[in-house]
């Protein structure tokens, strides 16, 4: 859609007190509209591109597809802006019979920085997964797992030209990567690679790892578990809330992962100690 980034001329100032002006890129951030007939399911602040997998991702994380067959259709919405060019900005699902029914309310839109924002109670944001997270036997080598954030910096072609995205990037055990998306939101990222994989007709997403770019929040972990993801690594910290959800659920959830170490959460065992050989001679 060629939406991805803007051009705007900024004044920069260099520690010595120097200016100059020049065009630099920015990451667009456009509202999405998610409806379902007349009925408007959610509305998200996002970066345009991939919009299809955003709207999947997050339909599963709202607990309300579980498989691509959830998930009739999606098509955007006529619109247009100001200059008469379509907006891109309204995305209209068919969900099959039955499927939505007992959706989770919510009172308000959501920001690029929120994903369980204007939910109508406490007790709707938790959602129950339907995988068995518990049972999936997957092991990740430490040197994989601590090599995970330097792959998916390779792959994030926006932030080279911008900065200022976030990203996700769903990774086999060997450290091969499967899925990586971008976006202004943390929790868009990540539903991003999510609606990438149940429109593909691969979830559960059992023996995979998913590695952000950032912190690791409640919101994350639960859209880990809710799509069957049983390691969750991050860059930075996690939250108190977001460890206790992982050993609740039991996800691995690795903390802190950059300069080749990381701290673990929870489920350590699903991450065997790295064993130093003796020094030759």
């Amino acid at each position: 859609m060629g939406r991805l980034t803007a051009r705007r001329r900024v004044v920069r100032s260099a520690a010595d007190g120097s200016r100059v002006t020049r065009v630099d890129s920015l990451a667009v951030e456009e509202p999405l509209e998610v409806r379902r007939g007349a009925d408007v399911l959610n509305v998200t602040m996002r970066t345009p591109g991939d919009d299809f997998d955003l709207v999947a991702g997050w339909l599963v994380s709202e607990g309300l597809v579980r498989s691509s067959g959830d998930l009739v259709a999606a098509s955007y919405c006529p619109g247009t802006d100001e200059q008469g060019h379509q907006t891109y900005n309204v995305v209209e699902v068919v969900l099959a019979d039955g499927v939505g029914v007992d959706r989770p309310q919510r009172s308000t839109w959501t920001s690029s920085a929120c994903g369980v924002c204007g939910t109508a109670s406490l007790d709707a944001v938790r959602v129950t997964s339907p995988y068995d997270v518990a049972g999936d036997a997957l092991v990740v080598d430490g040197t994989v797992l601590a090599s995970l954030p330097d792959r998916l910096r390779e792959a994030q072609r926006v932030f080279d030209r911008t900065g200022g995205l976030h990203a996700a990037g769903l990774f086999a055990p060997d450290g091969t990567l499967l899925c990586a998306r971008e976006d202004v939101g943390r929790h868009n990222a990540v539903d991003k690679v999510v609606g990438w994989a149940v429109r593909d007709g691969r979830l559960p997403l059992r023996g995979t790892v998913l590695q952000v770019s950032g912190r690791a929040s409640f919101e994350l972990v639960q859209k880990a578990v809710v799509a069957g993801i049983p390691v969750l690594s991050a860059v930075s910290a996690p939250s108190s809330l977001a460890a206790e959800l992982a050993e609740e659920s039991a996800l691995t959830l690795a903390g802190f992962v950059r300069a080749g170490g990381f701290n673990l959460y929870s489920r350590p065992e699903r991450v065997p100690e790295r064993v130093t050989g003796p020094a030759e001679c």
